[in-house]
Parts: C-alpha cells; sequence; structure tokens
C-alpha cells in the first residue's frame, strides 16, 4: 500500500508539472499548484514526521491562497498564452531527461527511492522550463515554487531539521509574497489605464 502512495504521488507530481506548465486560466493553475503540494506532502509522509510533512502541505496552499487573493478581482488583465503545443513537446523533452538522470540520482540518494526522485527531478526540470519561457510575475512565481518543491523533496531523505523545513517555508511564503507584489505591480497601470 505504501508503493501504492508513493507512485501514485510521483504520477500526480508529473501530471500537476505539465499542467502549470500549459494551463492558461490562473484558476486553474492555482488549483493544480494545490494538488501539486498535496502530492509532494504524501510523499514528504515517507521520511517525515506528520507535523513536518502537513506544515509543508500549509505553506503551500497558502502561497496559493496569496496569489489567488491578489488575482481575484484582476483576473481580466493577465495575457492569453499560446504555444502549447511546443511547450507540450518541451515538457516531453524534460520529461525525457528527468527519467534519464533518475536512475544516476537514484544511485547517490539511495534511501530516496525512485518515485520521490523522479517527483523532485520533474519539480525541479519542469519549473525550470516555466521560468525559462515567461516573464510573466504569475508564470515565473509558479515556476520558482515548482523549483524549490523539488529541490525539498529531493532533500527530504537526506534532512528532517525543523529549522530547515521552517526557512524552507518562510521562503515559500517569501516567493508568493514577492510573486504577488509583482503582480500587483503589473496589474495596477493597467486598471488605472481604463479608469
Amino acid at each position: 500500500m505504501l508503493e501504492f502512495l508513493r507512485w501514485f504521488a510521483a504520477i500526480l507530481v508529473l501530471f500537476t508539472s505539465v499542467t502549470l506548465l500549459l494551463s492558461r486560466d490562473w484558476r486553474w493553475s492555482l488549483g493544480v499548484l494545490a494538488a501539486q503540494y498535496l502530492a509532494i506532502f504524501l510523499l514528504f509522509l515517507i521520511h517525515w514526521p506528520l507535523t513536518m510533512s502537513a506544515a509543508k502541505l500549509v505553506t503551500g496552499w497558502m502561497a496559493a491562497a496569496i496569489l489567488g487573493v491578489t488575482l481575484v478581482n484582476q483576473a481580466d488583465f493577465l495575457p492569453v498564452q499560446s504555444s502549447r503545443i511546443f511547450k507540450f513537446l518541451l515538457a516531453l523533452v524534460v520529461a525525457g531527461a528527468v527519467i534519464q538522470g533518475v536512475l544516476v540520482v537514484n544511485d547517490w540518494i539511495p534511501d530516496a527511492g525512485f518515485p520521490l526522485v523522479l517527483a523532485s527531478l520533474m519539480l525541479i526540470g519542469q519549473g525550470l522550463l516555466q521560468l525559462g519561457m515567461t516573464v510573466e510575475p504569475f508564470r515565473a512565481t509558479l515556476g520558482l515554487l515548482t523549483v524549490l518543491s523539488g529541490f525539498e523533496l529531493l532533500s527530504a531523505p537526506l534532512d528532517n531539521s525543523v529549522l530547515v523545513t521552517a526557512m524552507l517555508a518562510a521562503a515559500t511564503l517569501g516567493i508568493a509574497l514577492a510573486g504577488s507584489y509583482l503582480l500587483t505591480l503589473q496589474l495596477t497601470p493597467a486598471e488605472e489605464s481604463l479608469e
């Protein structure tokens, strides 16, 4: 049962990371981000106590809520992205590179397990792809949160320090707050020009 849960969470991370890259609607993106943090929580449960894993889940959901509160009245001003087929093909290329890298990293961190290494490298790869393909603050914030989640997941079997967990949670919330601020700066002139 535990192995099934690990693979389910890893597949959910694969799905959510690609969906974040392809999603056009900010509501769907934040819902997928919340599901991604749920999958990360399930993977953290294998190596960490419930309280520390739940702290990661709550922090991720708070980051999504911060971004959602910023965008709730300003949804019409987000630019529509195109080239979804190109992004999907790039996501497949990153997934292929990740599958090759999992075999090597799994030998370096044998306690992690194949599903955790696969999920963490996929998060890092897809997050970097998201960062490299956008200049929008919202998409860049999602990419940074995804990369940081992958790093946290990869470091989970190595260290379960409460201080490190708190610092990474503060970094997650800081990224969300910075993204929210940049979104506010981006969207405020558009509202003033309409009046």
